[in-house]
């Protein structure tokens, strides 16, 4: 019977970096939540998931300069809403191998639900600092800012959303006894690999 490896966590904390690393090395079949985002999200508002519906009609200056705290609550919300078409992708890959899964969608309190292991999730958030370092590194941060009036404002809203994600994401690990790992971009990558690698007891 084939393993799914879960990895939660919040924005910019290497997620995909250490999903990528592991799957190639163990020979897993790896599947990124954020490379069918876009779909789920428009297949939840064709279904009439209000938040999901509502955040693909919105402006980036809708969007950005809204309240930190609801645009938590509201990125909660929108990965609750497409959580049910993730899971039917994931259970209908047609591999016979593990299966290592990432994204911020496989919040805590849903795969408790699911009754995953402690041992098959966990999560990966970096610090305040170590996020915003590399959210300024990546290209597409300019163009999820085209249109706002205060760029600048956008940008530390958008930020503090993300910190504020990752605080709940640690809340609900701590909740539910699962294990969340804190990248604060001091550690070596691959002591963080092995971290993960171990605690799946992947071989």
């Amino acid at each position: 019977m084939r393993k799914i490896y879960f990895v939660g966590g919040s924005p910019c904390a290497g997620k995909s970096t250490v999903c990528e690393d592991i799957s190639k090395k163990y020979d897993l079949y790896y599947f990124k939540v954020d490379d069918f985002l876009d779909k789920y999200m428009k297949k939840a508002a064709l279904n009439d998931k209000p938040l999901c519906k509502k955040n693909l009609s919105m402006t980036f200056e809708e969007i950005w300069m809204r309240d930190p705290v609801t645009q938590k609550d509201e990125e909660f919300g929108i990965y609750k809403e497409i959580f049910e078409y993730v899971i039917h992708d994931l259970e209908n890959i047609s591999c016979n191998k593990d299966i290592l899964t990432e994204g911020c969608a496989y919040l805590p309190t849903l795969i408790k639900k699911l009754r995953v292991q402690n041992t098959s999730y966990l999560a990966i958030i970096p610090t305040k600092d170590f996020q915003i370092l590399h959210y300024q590194k990546r290209p597409y941060v300019s163009s999820m800012l085209e249109g706002c009036l205060n760029k600048k404002e956008a940008f530390g809203n958008w930020m503090e959303r993300d910190f504020l994600f990752s605080k709940e994401i640690e809340r609900e690990c701590k909740n539910e006894n699962f294990k969340v790992i804190i990248n604060d971009g001091k550690t070596n990558i691959d002591e963080i690999i092995m971290e993960v690698v171990n605690h799946f007891d992947i071989s």
